[in-house]
């Protein structure tokens, strides 16, 4: 059986479907199971083979934000893919108003995902009317569950691969041997960053407790980590750019806790049980934030804007586990 999974997207959207993955390898353990994503997602495959055989890139389309359209790539693209036998492609690319056109054209022998309510898929039980209310994480599993392939636990996972810890070697001599408080201050958006005074203050806060503090970022974050590290009383270590994926897995894993706004690292703090406070700037906690609410407290701020609140929660979820 070919099974083919479209979800065109970023690390965090991709960490919520790991539930799904593993509920169809459990379901179709002799599969060839095949994510059809972004390049990046090359990565991502290898770390998840247990439940995914097999990578093909899709290289953008007109409405999908994350690449730029290529038409002479999209056109052998699409070539090849009409070629491929399909037996089962599962959209799990929002709502499919972008997409669902595109992909019956690709001659699977069943089509399913979500669609629009009023959308003359809904009337198939292959689709399912995109459940706007529910998790990420539970969307898929209720899509799933609508082509009768039962659950496998909704919790994240994150393998950490021999490679993470070399590539975390490179960095360890940075670092405290234990006790460190990461802070991630980056967000995909500006809009869905919380400010860095507050990071700073709450970092400041947090080093006064004992805790050394490690500042975490991508290479193009580290004009962010370093105003937040500038706006500190307190002494911090800046590794914005200093990590690879895995490498951030590892340092995770060795981490007390966890302060962040990006919907990513909080995903990945999720997979790998470790505490952590996420702020919400987007008003979407019920979609995004962490499931497992005795590791993770996310804070709404659209709803509560208030600074003390979040040193609060912190300190609660912190010092509670020291």
């Amino acid at each position: 059986m070919n099974i083919v999974v479209f979800r065109v997207l970023k690390l965090g959207d991709l960490l919520c479907t790991v539930p799904a993955f593993r509920a169809l390898r459990r379901a179709f353990p002799k599969a060839h199971i095949t994510l059809l994503g972004m390049p990046w997602a090359t990565a991502f495959v290898k770390r998840y083979a247990a439940y995914i055989d097999a990578f093909l890139h899709f290289p953008g389309y007109p409405g999908l934000p994350e690449q730029e359209v290529t038409p002479r790539a999209f056109q052998l693209f699409f070539s090849a893919i009409k070629k491929k036998k399909i037996d089962l492609l599962l959209q799990l690319q929002g709502d499919g108003s972008i997409v669902n056109d595109l992909l019956e054209q690709f001659g699977a022998r069943l089509l399913a995902g979500f669609c629009v309510p009023g959308d003359h898929r809904a009337e198939k039980r292959s689709f399912l009317e995109y459940p706007d209310h529910l998790h990420e994480i539970h969307r898929h599993l209720a899509l799933l569950q609508q082509l009768s392939i039962p659950a496998a636990g909704d919790e994240l996972e994150f393998p950490l691969l021999q490679n993470d810890f070399t590539e975390f070697d490179r960095i360890q001599h940075l670092l405290p041997a234990t006790g460190y408080l990461c802070i991630h201050p980056g967000a995909s958006v500006p809009e869905r960053q919380w400010p860095p005074r507050y990071f700073a203050k709450l970092a400041d806060h947090f080093a006064a407790l004992g805790y050394p503090i490690v500042l975490t970022g991508t290479a193009a974050e580290k004009t962010l980590t370093a105003t937040v590290a500038g706006m500190m009383h307190a002494p911090a270590i800046d590794l914005a750019g200093a990590t690879t994926l895995g490498s951030m897995g590892v340092l995770l894993s060795r981490a007390e806790g966890l302060v962040t706004n990006c919907t990513g690292v909080s995903h990945l703090a999720a997979a790998l049980k470790l505490r952590s406070v996420v702020i919400s700037m987007d008003g979407a906690p019920h979609r995004w934030g962490p499931l497992n609410q005795q590791f993770h407290q996310t804070i709404d701020w659209t709803t509560c804007t208030n600074y003390d609140a979040v040193v609060a929660v912190a300190g609660r979820l912190f010092l509670s586990s020291a």
